[in-house]
Order: structure tokens, then C-alpha cells, then sequence
């Protein structure tokens, strides 16, 4: 099986949970579970964590994840840009193709990674990229914008119908939110100047919650702690 190298982004600054990266979910830095999940990954050989921050560092590395280097403050800004992540680490690294995955999405199952990884190498020289996503319960055709104190659809019109936005759900493509669950970075395209390309391989996930605020950490918590996630039960056997 052919391996990849992930990178894991994990700045020390965030606004909605500070610390967020090493903030507790279920007993347990939110970082490990991003780390933990790749070490379970066939497709995965190394583990890299890119951080500004030398408290989230000594945490990967005793989940056991590698910290290289230290990210500048340039690259760990609020407007700082998965590329400007990537290249610094080309930078440091070398370039090569890359796992990216973002610990901001917690529960991952090692075996879907794996499938993701095999179905990229499959395809590699018909894309640009990988990135996962799951479908949205709605499309966007019937979200709004307010304009000028009013409602209006994000769009023109949908198949030549001006008022679109109250039509069946089912008449309107699939829409699918990027989730990062694991996302593949090529090589070339990186090197072109751009993060996935316009040929992206999708990978189709089931409906995940990423973490942004307080409430998401309690929901993944009553869900982690309810079921019987396989990242959750490695961390709790003792060995971390």
C-alpha cells in the first residue's frame, strides 16, 4: 500500500474556544484524537504536527506525533491560509504529497481513511486533489442573503425560475460541505500555486460535526462518551 505523510495544522491562537487544539474533549486533548486516528491508518506512515505554540507541541508529541519545526507567526494568523501551511512546511520538509487533517474534526474511523488514501493513489493522475465532504440536508439554492433590508436567493435563477426558493428540495443537485475528514494535497498542484485544483477526487463521508464553539465540544462529547468510538476506546486503554 502506498503511504502518505499527514499534517495535522494546529495553531496556538483561536477565538471561539481558546486553546482550542488541545482543549479537553472527553478527558483527552482534541488534538490526540486527530493523531490517534492516524496512527491507526495502514495509509499513513508519519505523523506531522504544525504548530506556533510549544505547549500544543509537547502535546502531540506524547500522543505521539512529530513536531519538526515550529510554524512562524506569519503562517498561524487568523487570515493564514491552508497553502501558506503547506509551503511552509515544503519549506522545511521537502515537497511531496500530504494527508491533511484538520483536528478540528475529531471522530474519524482509521478504515474509511485507509479507503480514501487508496482510492486517491488510484486516481492520481486524473486529479488535482482529495477532499471529504458529507451531503447537506439542504441546498443551497434554498439558503438567503439579506440585501438592501430584504431576502434574496444566493443565485440568479435556477433553471430559468427567478423565485426558486420555494421549490421542492428534490428538484435541486446534491450539495456536499467540505469536513475534514481527511483531505490529500498533491504535489503538483501545491506547487502550482493551489490547494486542491479544479479536479477534486470528492469523498463522501457520513454527516460529522466540526468543532467551532463550546456547544459542539459538549455534543461530541455526550456522543463520544454514549458510543463506542474506536479513537475514544484507544485513549481511554491506558497507554496514553
Amino acid at each position: 500500500m502506498t503511504k502518505l505523510a499527514a499534517l495535522i495544522p494546529a495553531r496556538g491562537g483561536s477565538k471561539g474556544v481558546p486553546r482550542k487544539n488541545i482543549h479537553d474533549l472527553a478527558g483527552y486533548p482534541l488534538l490526540a484524537y486527530s493523531i490517534l486516528a492516524c496512527k491507526k491508518c495502514n495509509g499513513i506512515d508519519r505523523i506531522i504536527v504544525s504548530t506556533d505554540d510549544e505547549e500544543i507541541a509537547e502535546v502531540a508529541i506524547r500522543f505521539g506525533a512529530e513536531v519538526p519545526f515550529l510554524r512562524p507567526k506569519e503562517y498561524a494568523q487568523d487570515n493564514s491560509t491552508d497553502l501558506d501551511v503547506v509551503k511552509h512546511f515544503y519549506s522545511a520538509e521537502g515537497s511531496q504529497d500530504l494527508a491533511f487533517v484538520r483536528p478540528t474534526t475529531p471522530l474519524r474511523v482509521p478504515e474509511v481513511m485507509d479507503i480514501f488514501i487508496n482510492e486517491y493513489f488510484n486516481k492520481r493522475e486524473n486529479i488535482t486533489g482529495l477532499r471529504s465532504a458529507h451531503e447537506l440536508p439542504e441546498s443551497p439554492y434554498k439558503f438567503f442573503k439579506i440585501v438592501d433590508g430584504t431576502f434574496t436567493g444566493f443565485f440568479d435563477d435556477f433553471n430559468g425560475i427567478r423565485d426558486y426558493t420555494n421549490l421542492p428540495r428534490q428538484m435541486f443537485p446534491k450539495a456536499y460541505h467540505p469536513n475534514g475528514y481527511l483531505d490529500i494535497l498533491k504535489e503538483e498542484t501545491v506547487l502550482g500555486g493551489s490547494d486542491f485544483g479544479d479536479l477534486i477526487l470528492p469523498a463522501i463521508t457520513e454527516f460529522i460535526v466540526e468543532v467551532d464553539d463550546r456547544y459542539h465540544f459538549a455534543f461530541l462529547e455526550n456522543q463520544i462518551t454514549m458510543g463506542k468510538d474506536e479513537i475514544y476506546q484507544e485513549l481511554k486503554s491506558g497507554l496514553y
